[in-house]
Parts: structure tokens; C-alpha cells; sequence
């Protein structure tokens, strides 16, 4: 492709050299920088690209978009200078590979909680509509029945152009994709085409990268502030910063409920170990997936299928056969009739959705046992909200390692142990090793007991010193009740 195609849509605030040359690959880590490679300078948090320009250039990048052009140039490159470099790689990098989100429905899910689970059942669910259909999730990629293997909730602009062009190749007709707020301020969804939004709900998370809860919330708002007028935007109205979202979207705004009147509502007739007996938009329905953070996941998926055109009882009948995403409330039984429960929570909004979720269809006489710790090089402001959190909710708690990664366990742990009141300290114990403590946790349970492992969900390694050694909580969780022959 030419350098001017893919220079589409830039705003170019100097120029250097020609425009007229054939573009072979984009750029933006220095290390993988070939013979005739465009390079984007881009400003990180770690490091500047800027810093390594003459470099990338000795090593044969012919082409450097950069927010400031070096003083030293060298003869035959040439340097484009932009007002923001991450903003042009997502823009060019959509052009590279021929605007693929714009050649299939691509609907972006955003929120604290709950986004996983969305775009994995919207997923299934087109699926059993007869669709093929894209899914780009924190768990895994997939391509219809293909999977790819997610190294992020959101991938760089590089790998999600190239992603959605396989499935604009394999006849995809949408993507159903998760979007991170760390994406949206590091412009990775820059230049894609979206069909549709949906929020879930933003509670406390990520404020290690985002300092303030309020940046947090413009970044998530910002993915709606730039949908088209064309694509739709639904909200959860029962989130008291649902219509924020909304604010100044240009998309056709929609909004869905439990508490209140929407555009889609519904009503949880029964909730229990079972699953959802619910009243949705007046149609009764039986879903198998548990508790009322699910019933707002359920709703939404209902929503978006609806302003996708698609029939409302063919729709609802495939939904009532759907399962949730791995780790989001994930449970087994132990041949002693000891229920164990998986999930992905790791914020304290999640943490008490899902104790709340067991209490509401607890029969009142069983412990809930909990086991939960907080990653390390993470926010660590929501570490002694979370234990605090597990307490109130538990009759037991385990105060444990999740992803320590570069941090001291026990060092997160005292972090830990600061939201533990002295009144719950008779009911908390604090064992390092994630191993020792699911272990102990069955070990304390009897007949009937819940023991919820909060946290990891579907990971199947634990990072220790920047090293991720295999740890899967459910695998653990099945040694322990004997389940594994």
C-alpha cells in the first residue's frame, strides 16, 4: 500500500520527505523494526519512542511518525510530524488493513463489571442465530469457532486491525468486543468503526492508571462521545452514571433497567443456584446463568439484539440456553455437597455483587466461606475496601495471594488487612500461598457450606516476580473435592 492511502484522515503538521513510497509493515516497538517499516514515536508511560528514532532508522524504518521531528534527520527517510502519535497509529493502522471494522457490525462493551460476560453471551448468542461472528474478550479471542489466544482486554490498534480482518476474510457479519478505559485514553480503539455501545455499570477500579475516579469516568464516556450518529448507545439506567455516558453521544441513545422504566426492561421473578426465572420486556423466561448482576448482563444482551433487528422470540429462546463466560460465577459441586463458586471479581463492586448474589439464594443455615486477594502493581486503594467487603458478606475469609507480580505478597496483604475490623478479625485468616489457601478453605467447609474463590477466574497462571507460573483456581478447586480422577 501507498504511504499517501495510509496516511488518510492524518492531519500532518510537518512534513519531511516523500509521501510517494510503498508501505510493507507499521511499527510502534522499535525492537521489530524491518527494512522499509513505518515507525510511530509514541510517548508511553514506561518509555518515549521518540528516544529510539535514530535508532529504528539504522535498522531500516523509512518512514517515523512522530510528535516532534529530530533535529538530526537522515537522508531518504521521511518524518511526519503529528499532533499525537498513538492517535495516528490507530487511524493508519484501520487504513493498512482496509477499515475492517467498517466491513462487519463491530459493537464495543464498556463498563467496571460485566463486560466479559456481555460480549461472550452476544457472542453465543449470534452464533445460535445462524451468524458468523467475531468475539475480542478478555479471556480469548475468537473468530468464530477459532480460537485466539487475548494477551489484553483490548489489543493495540495493530493487532485489532489484523484481527478484524480475519474476520472480515472468514465472512464475519459482527465483532462483539470489549473495551478497556485503558484503551480509550491510549487511543487503541483510534479509527474503528462502531455500530453500536453498551455500558454496564463503572464502580471503583484502575485508579493506579487513572488517579481520579472522575478521569476514570470521562475515559469510559469517551468511547460514546465518538460513536456516529449512525451506531446506537445503550445504557444501564440503573447505574447512577448510566445517562452520563450519554451525555454528548451523537448515537442513538437507549436504556435498559431493573429498578426503573427503559427503553428494555425486566423483572427477576426467581433467582437461585439453578438459575434466572425472569419477566423480561413481558416475556417469562428461564435463563441458566445466577444472580441480579446477571440479570443486568442478560438485559443488555437482550437490548443490543434488539436494536440489531433480530426476531424478539427466536432471541429469547436461544438466550435461555446460553451459559455465562469461564470464571464468572463458575461452580461445582463436591461429592460431600459442598458448593464451590469461581469468579472473576477483583473490584469491591464485583466482590459484593457476587456475596450478595450467594446471600439472596442462600438457604441461611451454610457458611459462606471467601478467599480473595488483590494484584500487586495495581490500584492499590481498593485493597483494604475489598477485604472489608469479603467480611461483611462472609462467614469466613481468607485473605490470600492473587497476582503478586513484581510486589511483596505480604505486602499487600498488610494492605489488606487494614479494611479488616477488629470485629471481623475473629472470622479472617491470612495464608500467602493461593494453594495453602483453597485448601484450608475446604478443609473449614461442611455439608452444604459455599466457598467462593474471588479474583483470578478464568487465569490459568499466577504472576510471581514478573514470572506467570500455571495456577488454575477451578483445577485447585477440583483436586480439593476430589473431582479429578
Amino acid at each position: 500500500m501507498q504511504l499517501q492511502e495510509v496516511l488518510y484522515g492524518i492531519a500532518i503538521k510537518n512534513l519531511v520527505g516523500t509521501t510517494n513510497r510503498e508501505v510493507l509493515d507499521l511499527v510502534f516497538d522499535s525492537r521489530k523494526v524491518n527494512v522499509g517499516s513505518v515507525f510511530f514515536a509514541i510517548k508511553g508511560t514506561l518509555s518515549d519512542g521518540h528516544d529510539y528514532i535514530e535508532a529504528t532508522v539504522s535498522s531500516g524504518a523509512d518512514v517515523i511518525i512522530c510528535e516532534q521531528i529530530p533535529d538530526q534527520q537522515k537522508e531518504g527517510v521521511t518524518y511526519i510530524e503529528v499532533e499525537d502519535s498513538a492517535v495516528a497509529l490507530g487511524i493508519m493502522a484501520t487504513n493498512f488493513y482496509g477499515n475492517p471494522s467498517g466491513k462487519l457490525k463491530l459493537i464495543g462493551i464498556t463498563g467496571t463489571n460485566g463486560k466479559t460476560t456481555i460480549a461472550t453471551l452476544l457472542f453465543k448468542l449470534f452464533r445460535e442465530l445462524g451468524y458468523k461472528v467475531g468475539l475480542i474478550s478478555t479471556v480469548q479471542n475468537q473468530i468464530d469457532d477459532q480460537i485466539i489466544a487475548a494477551t489484553h482486554t483490548t489489543p493495540n490498534p495493530l493487532a485489532l486491525n489484523h484481527l478484524l480482518d480475519q474476520m472480515v476474510v472468514e465472512g464475519c457479519d459482527y465483532c462483539f468486543m470489549e473495551v478497556s478505559s485503558h484503551a480509550v485514553v491510549q487511543h487503541r480503539i483510534e479509527g474503528l468503526s462502531f455500530a453500536g455501545g453498551v455500558f454496564s455499570n463503572i464502580t471503583h477500579d484502575h485508579l493506579d492508571f487513572h488517579v481520579t475516579f472522575d478521569n476514570y469516568i470521562k475515559a469510559k464516556k469517551g468511547f460514546f462521545d465518538a460513536l456516529p450518529k449512525s451506531a446506537f448507545a445503550l445504557t444501564n439506567l440503573d447505574d447512577k452514571n448510566g445517562m452520563v455516558m450519554l451525555q454528548n453521544t451523537k448515537a442513538n441513545k437507549k436504556t435498559y433497567a431493573l429498578k426503573q422504566l427503559a427503553d428494555f426492561k425486566a423483572k427477576i421473578i426467581e433467582n437461585s443456584f439453578s438459575g434466572l426465572h425472569m419477566d423480561i420486556n413481558n416475556a417469562d423466561v428461564f435463563f441458566k446463568l445466577v444472580g441480579s448482576f446477571n440479570a443486568y448482563n442478560l438485559l443488555a444482551v437482550y437490548g443490543t439484539a434488539m436494536l440489531l433487528e433480530q426476531d424478539e422470540l427466536t432471541v429469547l429462546t436461544a438466550m435461555s440456553m446460553l451459559t455465562g463466560a469461564e470464571g464468572r460465577f463458575d461452580y461445582l459441586t463436591s461429592r460431600q455437597n459442598i458448593i464451590g463458586i469461581i469468579d472473576y471479581a477483583h473490584t469491591p463492586d464485583a466482590v459484593q455483587n457476587v456475596l450478595t448474589t450467594i446471600q439472596n439464594i442462600r438457604k441461611g443455615t451454610e457458611q459462606v466461606i471467601t478467599i480473595i486477594g488483590c494484584g500487586g502493581d495495581r490500584d492499590k486503594t481498593k485493597r483494604p475496601i475489598m477485604a472489608q467487603v469479603a467480611c461483611d458478606w462472609s462467614d469466613k475469609v481468607i485473605l490470600t495471594s492473587d497476582n503478586p507480580r513484581t510486589e511483596d505478597p505480604q505486602a499487600i496483604l498488610a494492605d489488606m488487612q487494614k479494611g479488616v475490623s477488629p470485629s471481623n478479625q475473629r472470622k479472617t485468616l491470612t495464608i500467602s500461598d493461593r494453594r495453602e489457601a483453597i485448601k484450608t478453605a475446604c478443609h473449614l467447609a461442611n455439608p452444604g457450606d459455599i466457598i467462593l474463590l474471588a479474583g483470578k477466574g478464568h487465569e490459568k497462571y499466577q504472576e510471581i516476580n514478573g514470572v506467570r507460573h500455571h495456577f488454575d483456581d477451578k483445577e485447585v478447586l477440583k483436586e480439593q473435592f476430589n473431582l479429578i480422577s
